[in-house]
């Protein structure tokens, strides 16, 4: 392809993408009604009902204003030079493709962030905090950007400083070594996420010793989890929502606790969400995940080696001449079709895992019990209940609410 062609493809890409976004949004709202539906009566009420759609209302006309903005902001990089600006002043700092790459991207990811953090504020401050979800203090607010920032320069830096080395070291080889990397990277980070960068947001204690203790620590001894611990994480610092996840894997397993869930739900509950994370665990959706990840972090990394040295895609940036840096920006945005069909697969599989989990608590605890924990967390959190087909398909790593009371009831 000319330089025309791929200048054509990285302006019509983001645009396809944003009308597809917005299609899939209306379609979305076109199920949604004045009165409550009837697959919905027994699970919430006429007000939370009606409250939820205001809240989704507001959510997309937010999503739409900032898809919108960063739309224009990246095809006026492309089309006005801006990311052939950002390579000037990254090479005026040195002539180190190294330090080329570190400044550029530095430039840009800080730049991104700035402009995006109103939206972010807006959505914390205003509509998360209308509908009584936001706990979120200013302060907390902005130390959690510089702490972002810190972890950027402290972790993202090195990985791609290391990366560009490795191109300019081994040339077409380099995603090898690249893939070799990050599946490194992403196994630690997996094993220490929790231990290392949670405790940098969040405090998480160990679930004292009781009823609750006790009747989790029995479900996994009863169906051969061996548990590191169970910890609670102070959720409340920042929202009203209740939530659990399960991370980490062999002797680094974990289950967290939201403070939020351990206030509002009967300990059977409890017992049937951390059962369905244990189900996850327990048919190996973590480890084939993780695999399934590694994998296509390889075919990426392998395509673009094929054409990162190519230079007419840093000219189609209007750069003056040809870099790793460049070649990236590129590369992401011609391959965001590829990843959009993955992003299919994958969420498929997502859903599939789920309904797989929800069958072990069904075979191995209280489905009533896991039915009224996801009617309660779906009406608190103020969920879609009724999406629409197309945008589950496109967007839902989980199951909607019905068809999972479906399977379980």
């Amino acid at each position: 392809m000319n330089k025309s062609q791929i200048l054509f493809l990285i302006i019509l890409i983001p645009v396809t993408g944003f009308i597809i976004e917005r299609y899939l949004n209306w379609l979305n709202s076109t199920m949604w009604s004045d009165r409550l539906p009837g697959k919905l009566k027994g699970i919430c009420d006429e007000e939370k009902y009606r409250k939820s759609q205001l809240y989704h209302r507001e959510n997309d006309r937010l999503s739409f204003w900032s898809s919108a903005f960063n739309l224009a902001v990246i095809i006026f990089m492309i089309a006005a030079g801006g990311f052939a600006f950002a390579d000037d002043a990254a090479r005026s700092v040195s002539h180190n493709p190294i330090v080329v790459s570190l400044v550029f991207f530095g430039i840009i990811g800080f730049a991104s962030d700035l402009i995006n953090i109103p939206f972010g504020a807006y959505d914390t401050f205003v509509i998360e905090k209308k509908y009584g979800f936001n706990t979120t203090s200013v302060r907390t607010y902005i130390t959690d950007h510089i702490k972002s920032w810190f972890l950027a320069l402290l972790v993202g830096a090195p990985v791609l400083g290391l990366i560009t080395w490795f191109h300019f070291k081994t040339g077409k080889d380099f995603w090898l070594y690249a893939w070799i990397l990050i599946t490194l990277f992403s196994v630690l980070m997996n094993l220490f996420y929790s231990e290392l960068i949670v405790p940098l947001f969040n405090r998480q204690t160990p679930l004292p010793a009781g009823s609750l203790r006790s009747a989790i620590e029995s479900f996994a001894e009863k169906t051969g989890f061996r548990l590191r611990d169970v910890y609670v994480i102070d959720g409340s610092k920042r929202s009203t929502k209740a939530n659990a996840y399960f991370s980490g894997f062999g002797p680094k397993k974990r289950i967290v606790l939201y403070d939020t869930l351990l206030n509002e739900f009967s300990e059977e509950e409890i017992v049937a969400v951390l059962a369905h994370e244990i189900g996850h665990y327990r048919k190996k959706h973590v480890v084939v995940s993780l695999a399934a990840s590694v994998f296509l972090t390889g075919v990426m990394l392998f395509l673009f080696s094929l054409i990162v040295d190519n230079p007419v895609l840093s000219e189609a940036l209007g750069a003056k001449q040809p870099g790793f840096h460049l070649g990236l920006i590129v590369f992401g945005i011609l391959y965001s079709p590829l990843s959009l069909l993955i992003g299919l697969i994958t969420n498929y599989v997502s859903r599939k895992n789920e309904f797989s989990a929800d069958r072990f608590v069904k075979e191995n605890y209280i489905p009533s019990r896991l039915a009224d924990a996801l009617k309660k967390l779906s009406v608190k959190n103020l969920s879609n209940m009724m999406p629409h087909r197309l945008y589950v398909f496109f967007h839902y790593s989980h199951p909607p609410l019905l068809d999972r009371l479906a399977k379980l009831e």
